[in-house]
């Protein structure tokens, strides 16, 4: 298994992926629009953990210039418990301390139980004085 960064061939079969790996609730619809524009403005962005032919995790980890931050952490659910989760989180953790980053934060919905233990097992805690605000475009 190999860490990389995602071609534009492969957005396609990640959004596919999502499909089957990822928590769908409660976020809006993942779209060929706009996986194709986080590519095309950050092409390193997209982390994927590839197993020969087979995409079997991802994580986003965007750099905004001023933080970090860290959406869509996947993995194919006949392939948990094997660190690919972690191996990724570390990954985007590496690309943020290339870019000087010193602090990064996960969107992780509070009813999504089964990714808080992921998040808690690499150092992440759930920051209860901050709470999202969002507004649909």
């Amino acid at each position: 298994m190999i860490l990389r960064a995602a071609t534009v061939g492969e957005l396609p079969a990640v959004l596919e992926f999502w499909q089957v790996a990822a928590e769908n609730d409660s976020r809006p619809v993942d779209t060929p629009a706009a996986i194709e524009a986080l590519h095309r403005r950050d092409p390193e962005a997209l982390i994927l953990a590839v197993d020969g032919d087979e995409i079997v995790g991802t994580v986003i980890a965007g750099w905004d210039g001023w933080r970090c931050h860290l959406y869509r952490l996947a993995v194919a659910p006949w392939r948990r418990r094997e660190g690919i989760g972690g191996r990724l989180i570390a990954a985007a953790e590496g690309r943020f301390q290339n870019f000087g980053g010193t602090r990064s934060d996960a969107m992780v919905l509070d009813d999504n139980t089964l990714a808080h233990g992921i998040w808690a097992a690499q150092g992440y805690r759930q920051q209860a004085e901050w709470s999202r605000w969002v507004k649909a475009l």
